[in-house]
């Protein structure tokens, strides 16, 4: 690491001091602004100097509250610093939280505002996007744009937690995450989306519905394991040997994720019906994929044609039995754990088996055409499983 890098810490810490007694805001936006003409100017600085310019315009304009800016400052330039100080036998990314935390928690000190669900968050939007973007040259823009606008949209929300429950939350999804790591489940990406996610569902809602996350999530994995040689052998297995990344994460959790918010706002039980129906259905669509390519020839969903395995909107009968099966199981723990009411469980139990179908017909129609990808398959048919038992709810 550079000596120079160094620097950037003291020089954070005396913006943070500062900043509060710049007022009225435009004078501390006019002085992020000169220092980002400044990087502009020096080699790789470019990215850095566009994200200060961009946070500076935000402030200034009264979308940006301060403790926000401050965050997205300090948990960036410290949490980078402490990742580029890695030597051998230190993991960057243990780092890369340390400083990341260090640098939320003295925002908070010299503000003297307590916002830890908001500098939580804020630390593992940063260390996911580090470990998503990795070296790429704009990484500390997107990182620091990034952490600015989720610690704003949850700052928003005004959601109170107390430390103990939050402080459990964390432990149980980073612990989570890890183990789903070293297991070859998830990749770094996978294991930060999937502690975000965790996170979020045990503040929101309880941590029950993170172990119904976790029941789709064992049984992804040991499908994805089921026949793996004869299935890379079609040419029909996971790449990187069935290690999710950030992209799968999202594409099948979002959905319920939003619910589990919107419950934790409300209260309403309508919410827990959208995010089982949209969890059946993510966990029916991984079942049927994976085991129904290891049974008899596949049929093309809208035409009823037989396809070679593999092929987007391919359907067997035995994969439609396997998806029953799967959303049956995420369903009923859900409603063994009482996330949801006995009544709930068939519809949920069909809500996934209907939602796997329409990922199959996005697949045969918008994904093979080349109009969307597999996430974007993913996401409309986790969406439409969870409005179809919201609509039974309702």
């Amino acid at each position: 690491m550079r000596a120079g890098t160094w620097v950037a810490i003291p020089l954070t810490i005396a913006f943070v001091l500062v900043a509060p007694l710049l007022q009225p805001p435009w004078i501390l936006s006019l002085v992020m602004v000169l220092i980002s003409a400044l990087l502009f100017l020096i080699k790789g600085t470019k990215s850095v100097s566009v994200s200060l310019a961009a946070l500076a315009v935000l402030y200034a304009t009264g979308w940006l509250p301060l403790f926000v800016l401050l965050q997205a400052v300090a948990i960036v330039v410290f949490a980078e610093v402490a990742f580029r100080a890695a030597r051998p036998g230190f993991h960057p990314y243990l780092l890369y939280l340390a400083g990341a935390v260090t640098g939320s928690l003295f925002v908070m000190l010299s503000l003297g505002r307590f916002e830890l669900l908001i500098g939580l968050i804020g630390v593992t939007v940063a260390i996911l996007l580090k470990s998503a973007l990795k070296n790429r040259s704009d990484v500390l823009m997107v990182e620091s744009l990034g952490v600015a606008m989720t610690t704003y949209l949850f700052l928003e929300l005004a959601y109170r937690v107390p430390v103990r429950n939050l402080a459990f939350a964390a432990f149980i999804a980073f612990s989570f995450g890890y183990f789903a790591y070293r297991l070859r489940v998830a990749d770094l990406s996978g294991l930060f989306s999937g502690a975000l996610v965790g996170v979020i569902l045990i503040v929101f809602a309880d941590v029950r519905w993170f172990f119904v996350i976790l029941i789709f999530l064992m049984m992804g994995a040991a499908t994805t394991r089921y026949r793996f040689d004869y299935k890379t052998s079609l040419g029909a297995a996971e790449s990187h040997g069935g290690v999710r990344g950030y992209v799968n994460v999202f594409s099948n959790l979002l959905v319920g994720t939003a619910a589990a918010v919107l419950f934790g706002l409300t209260g309403n039980m309508m919410f827990a019906a959208l995010f089982i129906g949209s969890v059946a259905t993510a966990a029916a669509d991984t079942v049927a994929g994976e085991i129904g390519m290891t049974t008899s020839a596949p049929v093309l969903i809208t035409t009823f044609e037989i396809v070679p395995r593999g092929t987007n909107g391919g359907i067997t009968l035995e994969g439609e039995i396997a998806a029953c099966l799967g959303s049956l199981a995420v369903a009923g723990a859900a409603c063994f754990l009482g996330v949801i009411t006995l009544p709930m469980l068939g519809i949920c139990t069909l809500a996934g088996f209907i939602g796997t179908n329409i990922d199959s017909l996005v697949g045969a129609t918008l994904e093979d055409t080349g109009h969307i990808g597999n996430a974007g398959t993913n996401l409309i048919a986790t969406l439409s499983g969870g409005l179809f038992a919201l609509a039974f709810f309702l």
